[in-house]
């Protein structure tokens, strides 16, 4: 004799066996829809982490006239962990709505998390809210001493020191949010190992979707340091593990 507990065991399982699967959405580098894009990763890298990152590119001027063009001097960067909230990639994840503005919605929500201090530009490692989302603390950007751009994500225990691949810079979309300075969105990236053998896991760097960051004139900036918040988010490829 068939028990009503077996029929309903085999009733349930008949009814989970027909449910439809959903297929996770794989990562995919944004496109700024323009003819050229950037160069994709080396082969044999794997995506290992995206993040967030809010902070100020730096420029300086050597005389305020027209004739003298800002020159990059670095930048600061706070980098939180947006890896698992990538839209349809995970179980908990976010709109394409939210993710497609979350650079924006940083620079323009969230005060700035580095300063233009020589000495401590950082402050203490935390965690911010954008909404009801948390973005977890992840790592740090910067410049080191010979100006490799450098990504020191501490908490992940990976490390990329990088250089600007030659054929590696396209502009940001025409409508790419200008900043609270208003001077314009800084170029989409591709950032590469730069052979100084201070990496620890990562070879290339992808940074895309940005907001800000763009130098003022030199007529109107001075000659002094310029500090233009922007945010953006970048992307780390390295080996597989």
């Amino acid at each position: 004799m068939v028990s009503v507990a077996t029929v309903v065991f085999a009733a349930l399982s008949a009814v989970a066996y027909a449910l439809p699967t959903t297929k996770c959405a794989t990562p995919t580098l944004p496109s700024t829809g323009a003819p050229t894009q950037l160069a994709p990763p080396d082969a044999g890298l794997v995506l290992k982490k995206i993040a967030v990152g809010h902070g100020i590119q730096n420029y300086t001027c050597a005389t305020q006239t027209t004739a003298s063009s800002p020159a990059a001097i670095g930048a600061l960067a706070v980098l939180y962990d947006v890896t698992d909230l990538y839209p349809g990639s995970a179980r908990l994840t976010v709109t394409k709505q939210f993710w497609d503005a979350l650079p924006s919605t940083l620079l323009w929500s969230q005060p700035l998390p580095v300063s233009a201090s020589a000495t401590a530009p950082f402050p203490a490692p935390k965690d911010v809210k954008v909404g009801n989302t948390n973005l977890k603390f992840l790592g740090r950007h910067y410049f080191d001493s010979l100006g490799s751009p450098t990504f020191d994500l501490s908490t992940v225990n990976l490390k990329a020191s990088v250089k600007k691949d030659v054929n590696g810079g396209i502009d940001a979309p025409a409508t790419a949010d200008k900043g609270p300075m208003g001077t314009g969105a800084v170029q989409w990236l591709r950032l590469i190992d730069n052979g100084r053998g201070l990496g620890k896991g990562l070879t290339n760097v992808y940074r895309v979707v940005t907001a800000g960051g763009v130098s003022p004139s030199c007529d109107k900036a001075g000659p002094n340091v310029i500090s233009v918040p922007y945010a953006t988010y970048y992307w780390f490829y390295g080996p597989a593990a």
